[in-house]
């Protein structure tokens, strides 16, 4: 049994401390307490010290070791969190190095062969806890020397996706020398590596004084190498020197959850850089193949492809005749390909097989006609549709029964369903938008003299000019000359439309109402700072708003210098983004490792901007000024950081069921 000296020892929490004492000085009777143990029913102190390290073999910061197995022993049992995720090895382990926790020791084997005079670090991250309440050590790391000295340089900073900012998790980061030549990245493993966190940072440890080049690779085949085009890659053609100083930091000591008992001043070693910003991308996908075919309704048929082509697949029927079959839609880069069965005999058979004739890239990376045999099968069969069918029909009959017995109107023929017509936007609208219909199924009919456009002047309604285009088999979109205050009428006549099956569409009329100036806000943003060289003729920087979920609401591009206008902007809180389209083609691209290509840059305003209705807003955004890592807004960050492993510590609460308990024995109200 400890004495209650050795006990209070045990309390790590400095609340449990004060309110311990607080009771020996009011009472001053000794308090006698168990060993630390697990919460024990005899209401004993909770073991809230994290492990330690008592020894190492060889020994931590050695130099001139030669063995690959490695023994750190602790003062308690303890054991670690995903070894094979946390634990980072360095210089990289092309064999997977055995760790383990056994007892009260962890066993590090090495299975590839020792480099001469090299620093290894083993970085344990936050991966070690005790064993029975779970308390973290701390990030520890674990280090050796094969040569006559150890290098103790770091080098921190941050990963990022390059196309939205967005901090990304697992991302291997290390260092090659600053005049190696760029294809090492394709055959040699980096010398020093890490792993990025949730908030995608990265700390590389034990590195030599130097030149580097930083790079960061989303290792998908575990040969630390850039192999494949689908991995996620960042490099970064500045050399870095490591290097340090002697600074200070605050260190905040709490009285409680509440107040702050004090501020230290604590001196440590700064190493620098420690704002190493790598902006990852994955190459443009050129390799084209099938990834999946798909019949999820009885009528369409959907073919995925990993990469578009200008021309589309060539389709023969097996077990049915192909002519004139489909009506085609595809996706705008043509990667996604649906056919929409014209025949109702074909939408209810069941298996339909074709022969497929399209443009695939074969093991040489070459673009070669490919012939397949594809059957889609029917994901709901025609006799279970047919059942559906006929329940429907059997609970309409019951329905007009009733009706017919009860003396009321009844039918006696199933009415035929209509086509449903759908518009975006819906009532309200701003002179800046356009109207779109969609319809469920391709039309074979569109008569746009069906189509009418009424305004309302004066309390009257005048025919209204106005332009109505297909832009898809089952998409349309109406413009016209809107103006602000002003209503409309939509209206469609009966059997305008008719689609692939022969249902048309009722008479619909669709009530719009423009929203006036004095309902919205103005934006106009200053924007400097962009990457752009005057000899970047076609350049250009899309500035886009975004909603509070990161949603574009609008965009609109400008030349470097000019200020981005929105107007007819909604009352609401905003965020903006800009990428500068380096090359004018309209869309953000990615880059190439071999043509020395970084990816369109990407900026975001890091403040919110709250627009409210007849406000002019303006705004001066320089896109340089902030550090990459720090511009993108909190809120909209959907990768957070990896939550802080804490003590539980637990004594507060048990000092305060302690002094509780005294207090009701002793017959003391308080």
């Amino acid at each position: 049994m400890k004495s209650s000296e050795n006990t209070y020892r045990k309390i790590s929490a400095r609340e449990g401390l004060l309110a311990a004492a607080f009771l020996i000085s009011l009472f001053t009777l000794p308090i006698i307490t168990s060993c630390a143990r697990m919460g024990s029913p005899d209401g004993g102190w909770y073991d809230d010290t994290p492990p330690q390290v008592l020894s190492s073999t060889p020994a931590d910061k050695g130099v001139n070791v030669s063995s690959k197995k490695i023994y750190i022993n602790f003062n308690e049992y303890i054991k670690i969190e995903n070894p094979q995720e946390k634990v980072i090895v360095s210089p990289p382990q092309l064999e997977q190095a055995d760790i383990k926790a056994a007892g009260r020791r962890i066993i590090v084997e090495l299975k590839d062969t020792l480099k001469e005079n090299t620093t290894y670090t083993v970085d344990f991250s936050d991966a070690i806890t005790d064993n029975n309440e779970g308390n973290p050590m701390g990030n520890y790391t674990y280090s050796f020397s094969t040569g006559d000295h150890i290098d103790t340089l770091e080098v921190s900073g941050y990963v990022l996706n390059a196309e939205d900012l967005e901090p990304v998790k697992g991302m291997l980061v290390g260092l090659y020398p600053h005049d190696a030549p760029d294809s090492i990245f394709h055959h040699e493993a980096m010398m020093r590596v890490s792993r990025t966190n949730g908030g995608g940072q990265f700390t590389i440890k034990g590195v030599a004084p130097g030149k580097y080049r930083a790079f960061a690779l989303n290792d998908a085949d575990g040969d630390f190498v850039f192999r494949q085009k689908s991995e996620l890659i960042a490099y970064n053609r500045d050399s870095i020197m490591p290097s340090w100083k002697p600074d200070t930091r605050q260190d905040t000591v709490w009285r409680d959850s509440l107040h702050i008992d004090n501020i230290l001043r604590v001196p440590y070693t700064h190493f620098l850089p420690d704002d190493v910003t790598l902006l990852c991308f994955q190459e443009p996908q050129t390799d084209r193949m099938l990834v999946k075919t798909e019949r999820q309704t009885p009528e369409k048929l959907g073919l995925f492809f990993s990469y578009g082509h200008d021309s589309l697949p060539e389709v023969k029927g097996l077990n049915f005749n192909s002519d004139s079959a489909f009506v085609v839609e595809h996706s705008l880069n043509r990667d996604t390909v649906y056919y929409w069965l014209r025949d109702t005999t074909l939408v209810n058979q069941d298996t339909l097989n074709m022969e497929l004739r399209f443009m695939a890239t074969d093991t040489l990376g070459c673009l070669q006609e490919k012939i397949d045999t594809i059957s889609f099968l029917s994901k709901v069969p025609f006799e279970k549709r047919e059942k559906d069918r006929l329940k429907e029909l059997e609970k309409w009959q019951k329905q007009q029964d009733k009706l017919k017995k009860r003396g009321q109107p009844y039918d006696s023929i199933m009415p035929q369903k209509f086509m449903e017509l759908k518009f975006t936007p819906g009532s309200n609208m701003t002179p800046l938008d356009k109207v779109r219909l969609e319809v469920s199924l391709p039309l074979v009919r569109c008569d746009t003299s069906m189509i009418h456009l009424y305004s309302m002047i004066d309390s009257t309604w005048y025919r209204s000019p106005h332009e109505f285009r297909q832009l898809s088999p089952r998409q349309f979109q109406l413009t016209a000359d809107w103006q602000e205050g002003t209503e409309y009428s939509l209206e469609v006549d009966s059997a305008a439309f008719e689609d692939i099956f022969g249902t048309v569409n009722k008479v619909t009329k669709q009530g719009i109402k423009v929203s006036t100036a004095d309902e919205f806000s103005t934006l106009s943003v200053d924007i400097s700072g962009a990457p752009i060289k005057a000899t970047d003729s076609l350049a250009t920087i899309v500035v886009r708003l975004l909603d509070g979920s990161g949603n574009i609401v609008r965009f609109t591009n400008i030349r470097n210098g000019q200020n981005a206008e929105f107007t007819f902007v909604k009352a609401g809180t905003y965020y903006l983004s800009a990428y500068c389209d380096m090359n004018g083609n309209g869309k953000w691209d990615t880059g190439q490792y071999d043509l020395d290509l970084q990816p369109e840059p990407v900026f975001f305003f890091n403040e919110q901007v709250e627009c409210k209705a007849k406000w002019d807003v303006k705004r001066r955004w320089n896109l340089t000024a902030t550090p990459r890592y720090k511009q993108k807004p909190d809120r909209l960050i959907k990768q957070k950081p990896d939550q802080a492993k804490k003590l539980k510590n637990r004594n507060l609460e048990r000092a305060k069921q302690l002094g509780k308990q005294y207090l009701k024995d002793k017959g003391i109200n308080m």
